[in-house]
């Protein structure tokens, strides 16, 4: 069951991503700006982090390692914002498209860093998973021609970056808890955010007066806490490449939610797509289920100490 528990870990993380852009549409509804949903999700998300910190140590907070932490903190809050910009150029499922090449950014950065190739399963699964993106997004009567040059670097920028945050997330932490790592990320996080987007919400009322502060209690558990928590204790047991694929879960969800919550409607070819993601991100499961398990249960036995510390609140 523990060998299950990792993939697991990072469908569930990669699934409450998912749920960030309906929320934000929401909050636009609201009459609120994506710079100010932004910048709520990460100042609301490190008020949580303290809390959970506060309440379930008794050790004082540490700043071991903190470099990667600094990295990681920083690379959540660009992915955002670089999304934030992509989405003045594209259209809203273009600038998806865009950020869903994580899948195989993460998977180019992985073999770098391992210096191997990726087994034929996965390199199969990623063909798959890039082809039925662009359906399950409803690009394909979306007119290319007229878009801004800076939105495709805008776009690719931010799937770079969630690709990073993903590998920093991978670089595990022995010498600190979970708990104490998500204070430090989500506060460099904040800390960027704060520079480039909205911040003047926490004084002027707009984040307490005027409701914001829901749309950032949603937006700080599903886009900062649940994530960022359980990558921490997943990547570093399942990988970078394969955690690349399992994420892909975030696009079936963003559409099935915003359906939910926004009546947007989906079509055939839509639900064709995310068929499409579905069996790429079930085939590596499937068809090598013995090596993905063997390496889950080998990763976990050589850091078990390390999980101990590293993975409890």
């Amino acid at each position: 069951m523990k060998n299950y528990l990792y993939p697991l870990l990072v469908v569930i993380a990669a699934s409450s991503f998912g749920i960030v852009s309906t929320i934000i549409k929401l909050a636009m509804r609201s009459g609120f700006s994506v710079s100010e949903a932004v910048t709520s999700q990460f100042f609301v998300g490190f008020c949580i982090a303290v809390c959970i910190f506060l309440v379930t140590n008794r050790s004082k907070l540490s700043f071991k390692g903190v470099k990667i932490l600094i990295f990681a903190g920083i690379l959540t809050g660009l992915t955002n914002i670089l999304y934030g910009h992509s989405l003045n150029f594209l259209p809203a499922s273009l600038a998806v498209v865009l950020l869903f090449q994580f899948t195989w950014i993460g998977m180019l950065i992985s073999c770098i860093t391992k210096r191997q190739l990726p087994s034929r399963i996965e390199l199969i699964s990623l063909i798959i998973l890039v082809a039925g993106t662009i359906p399950a997004a409803g690009i394909i009567d979306v007119d290319l021609s007229q878009i801004p040059f800076q939105g495709w670097l805008w776009g690719l920028a931010a799937a770079l970056c969630y690709s990073l945050f993903l590998y920093v997330n991978g670089k595990a932490t022995a010498s600190m808890t979970t708990s104490n790592r998500l204070v430090l990320v989500s506060f460099f996080a904040f800390l960027i955010t704060a520079v480039f987007q909205s911040p003047e919400i926490i004084w002027n009322g707009t984040l307490f007066n005027e409701g914001l502060w829901i749309y950032g209690l949603a937006l700080g558990l599903f886009g900062m806490i649940i994530p960022v928590f359980l990558f921490t204790i997943a990547v570093p047991k399942v990988g970078l490449g394969m955690s690349s694929i399992l994420s892909a879960v975030e696009l079936p969800i963003a559409v099935m939610v915003s359906v939910i919550l926004l009546s947007e409607t989906v079509t055939t070819l839509q639900i064709t797509g995310i068929v499409t993601i579905v069996i790429g991100i079930s085939l590596p499961t499937i068809l090598d289920k013995d090596s993905l398990l063997r390496n889950v249960k080998t990763k976990y036995k050589k850091s078990d100490k390390e999980v101990a510390k590293g993975s409890s609140i």
